[in-house]
């Protein structure tokens, strides 16, 4: 096992940890953070397979331009999520 499996687990290992964070926070502009965070990895993760134009389309779209829209909406509404009725 060398060092570029090893570094590509540890990423695809942090994208899993920050979706499931996303999924189960209560607090919605944690979730965004989250979600920003999966998506930096993701990028990452498309970079090291040597998809950069990929990579670059990502971190832009998913982590710049989509974060700064949902922090934008949960600032005009509520931050927490309700409880199930």
């Amino acid at each position: 096992m060398n060092v570029d499996m090893i570094i590509q687990f540890l990423v695809l290992l942090g994208i899993i940890v920050s979706s499931v964070l996303m999924i189960t926070l209560r607090d919605l502009l944690a979730a965004a953070v989250a979600a920003a965070a999966m998506s930096l990895l993701l990028s990452l993760e498309f970079y090291m397979l040597h998809a950069p134009d990929v990579a670059i389309a990502e971190a832009a779209v998913g982590a710049g331009v989509v974060t700064a829209v949902v922090i934008y909406a949960i600032a005009k509404t509520e931050r927490w999520e309700r409880e199930a009725p």
